[in-house]
């Protein structure tokens, strides 16, 4: 009897124990199922217009400015000719109201600007003699009075002849007028520099660096505004998507460390969280756990390193902990 005692007693002990154990042993870091996605950049036209050519293909790395699609321009081509002359029309008729008079009429101006000044000279002169002789009776007053009007008609005719040369060598327009044409002018440069934009975005390139994640539209297609043309993967907007519980939400805040793991990645590979959804949701498909299936979680974005980045794939599971925790080897 003594030994079936014992036998019990050990029995007891180490169902004791282990419960014991159970209770007391520190719990297992949570491991959280996500996967990598990424913020494509899809590139398309700012106006509407036939699809003439594309110069990537799908998987085709690309660097900023490269080339991509373009658009028939047949239009904005002869738009922009044609705000190109009526801004050279408009710029003529601004020279024109600005111009003084023809060369010949100015110097037409001049001879008899110069003619009136001698005449009047010498109408000075007749009228300072006659004035010193009407003294000596030599001349009489008659003669001394047309004398000087002779001189002052004289004058006046020398201040039309400068006021004739000065309206010659003025503009031809008048000050409002000319102001009125230099706005003209204005306008039609705006116009120009609108058709010159129109006509450089038929020719589309690339606003970033990365991989040609697909192409969306063919040569041949008539495409509206916005539309996208081609999908572009820069290789930093990598992210990885993840879904906690709500038991563990309260331990995830935007700007924590997590780390990931997957197949290949290297064992310090960590992320940045970016967002935090504030709505609950059923766990997607993609997350494959029958232990979490019809659970309301939560999404939560994680960001790598742009130099990291890179090594995730789009669609790649991934194991998400919290920066503290490591799997445990």
């Amino acid at each position: 009897m003594s030994w079936r005692l014992g036998i019990a007693l050990a029995l007891l002990l180490m169902v004791g124990g282990g419960a014991w154990w159970r209770y007391h042993r520190a719990a297992d870091p949570p491991v959280w199922q996500g996967y990598a996605d990424a913020d494509y950049v899809k590139v398309g036209p700012t106006q509407q217009g036939l699809l003439t050519s594309l110069s990537v293909a799908r998987g085709d790395a690309i660097a900023a400015g490269d080339p991509i699609f373009t658009q028939d321009e047949t239009s904005d081509r002869a738009a922009r000719d044609q705000a190109a002359r009526l801004l050279a029309q408009a710029e003529e008729q601004l020279a024109n109201l600005e111009a003084s008079g023809k060369k010949t009429e100015i110097d037409q101006a001049i001879a008899n600007l110069a003619d009136a000044r001698a005449t009047r000279d010498r109408a000075k002169l007749d009228l300072d003699r006659n004035e010193s002789l009407v003294r000596t009776n030599v001349v009489s007053v008659q003669a001394v009075d047309q004398a000087r009007a002779t001189f002052k008609s004289s004058q006046a005719k020398v201040e039309v002849a400068e006021a004739a040369l000065a309206q010659m060598q003025a503009p031809m327009g008048r000050e409002r007028e000319i102001k009125a044409q230099r706005q003209a002018v204005d306008a039609a440069r705006a116009a120009v520099g609108m058709a010159q934009w129109r006509l450089d975005q038929r020719k589309v390139t690339a606003p970033v660096a990365g991989r040609v994640a697909d192409v969306l539209a063919r040569p041949g297609e008539t495409l509206a505004a916005g539309a996208p043309v081609v999908s572009i993967l820069p290789p930093e907007n990598i992210l990885v998507r993840f879904f906690v519980p709500e038991t563990a939400l309260a331990t995830v805040h935007r700007g924590d460390t997590v780390t990931l793991a997957c197949d290949a990645c290297p064992p310090d590979l960590s992320a940045t969280i970016s967002f935090v959804s504030p709505q609950a949701e059923y766990t997607p498909p993609v997350i494959y756990s029958e232990s979490s299936k019809a659970k309301l979680v939560y999404l939560i974005e994680a960001r790598p390193a742009p130099d990291k980045a890179r090594l995730l794939n789009p669609g790649q599971p991934v194991e998400v902990r919290p920066a503290a925790a490591r799997p445990s080897s």
